[in-house]
């Protein structure tokens, strides 16, 4: 690889494990939570709005895991970092950060709003109690994707962990988070 394409990547995995609206170090816990739990509500408000049927089954939910944005970058290799909350009862019980990698043909960057909804106690409480959480080795998760405006099937609605993901530009197809890794913050 050349200097040039190198740097390009040094600055893109800069961005993508740096970059998060709150900021990964940034002022006091407090204003940290009141932020990210700001974002949230930000979030599902437009994950209501944009996906009919998400309100109801967000409401369904045994839990929810909203990451507002996930900021993600990659040129031959890639990065994504987000923060978000955890709301059992529509309220916050934890804050959690995400993180992935990923190794191919890519590049760019773009931001997400991920949403993993937990459809039952078992799940909620694997999630709740483990010291990090991977999709795809911890729990498998049924992505909902764009069509027949997103509805939810009753087989689908079965699964333990259900997963919307936003672009911008609203629900996005043929993504996976298989091994995103979710770790608890100490907020």
């Amino acid at each position: 690889m050349n200097k040039r394409i190198l740097s390009v990547l040094a600055v893109l995995m800069l961005l993508a494990s740096g970059c998060t609206t709150t900021g990964l170090n940034s002022g006091d816990p407090d204003m940290r939570r009141r932020s990210i739990d700001a974002e949230v509500d930000n979030a599902l408000a437009r994950l209501y709005g944009q996906v009919e049927g998400s309100k109801q089954l967000v409401e369904r939910a045994r839990g929810v895991l909203v990451f507002p944005s996930v900021l993600e970058a990659g040129f031959i290799v890639g990065a994504s970092r987000g923060q978000g909350a955890l709301r059992v009862g529509g309220q916050t019980k934890s804050y959690h950060a995400t993180t992935s990698g990923s190794f191919g043909l890519q590049a760019g960057a773009q931001s997400t709003a991920v949403f993993l909804l937990f459809m039952n106690d078992e799940a909620l409480a694997r999630f709740q109690h483990s010291s990090g959480w991977t999709v795809g080795a911890d729990a498998s998760v049924t992505l909902l994707s764009v069509g027949a405006s997103a509805q939810v099937t009753t087989a689908t609605a079965q699964q333990p962990v259900i997963g919307y993901v936003l672009s911008n530009r609203g629900l996005m197809a043929g993504i996976t988070l298989d091994g995103t890794r979710i770790t608890r913050l100490d907020l």
